[in-house]
């Protein structure tokens, strides 16, 4: 991946302490909802974790981010090797939506729209308890998106700490405080 991310990557605050970042990824879309629904797919992008893909269902991530890519980058003071979450499904809608409780926040939501052969995804996480949770969530979120578009197209993924260490500093400068 490149150093220079495009302008349309980045996350936008869409209302105080909301992000929305949205990319267009190669389809066919159920290919895309496989990478968001199964573990095993799911786990080389961001977090494995079985979700029975029913409403009300809790289910826990499980983040590696140091088997992301090849080469991990330098993990950063404090970031652990591994760390899990415990969430539940609060929409479901194959292969169009997904959505999950996220910890302290109000969730996140992912919506799949086919465009021709690619796939426009709208990820949102939103009302997240304060800007420096932001920090940390704005550009996570970037760096695994920029691993699944890898992913998708065949590619090996730059060092996942690196790309995150990066994109923490952008976003610090982009995001008012």
């Amino acid at each position: 991946m490149s150093m220079r991310t495009p302008e349309t990557a980045y996350g936008t605050l869409i209302e105080p302490l909301t992000l929305k970042i949205e990319r267009t990824l190669p389809g066919p879309i159920e290919r895309v909802w496989a990478y968001l629904t199964e573990s095993e797919l799911r786990r080389k992008w961001l977090a494995s974790g079985v979700m029975e893909m029913k409403v009300g269902t809790p289910f826990e991530f499980t983040w590696r981010n140091s088997e992301l890519s090849a080469d991990p980058g330098q993990r950063p003071p404090g970031a652990s090797e591994s760390h899990s979450l415990a969430c539940e499904i609060t929409a479901c809608d194959p292969p169009h939506k997904l959505a999950i409780t996220w910890g302290r926040s109000g969730g996140v939501s992912f919506e799949l729209k086919e465009q021709g052969k690619d796939v426009r995804l709208t990820l949102i996480h939103h009302r997240l308890p304060d800007r420096d949770t932001l920090l940390m969530v704005g550009p996570g979120w970037h760096a695994h998106l920029d691993v699944l578009v890898a992913r998708l197209t065949g590619l090996e993924p730059a060092p996942f700490w690196d790309e995150w260490l990066r994109l923490k500093a952008e976003y610090a400068e982009r995001i008012p405080a």
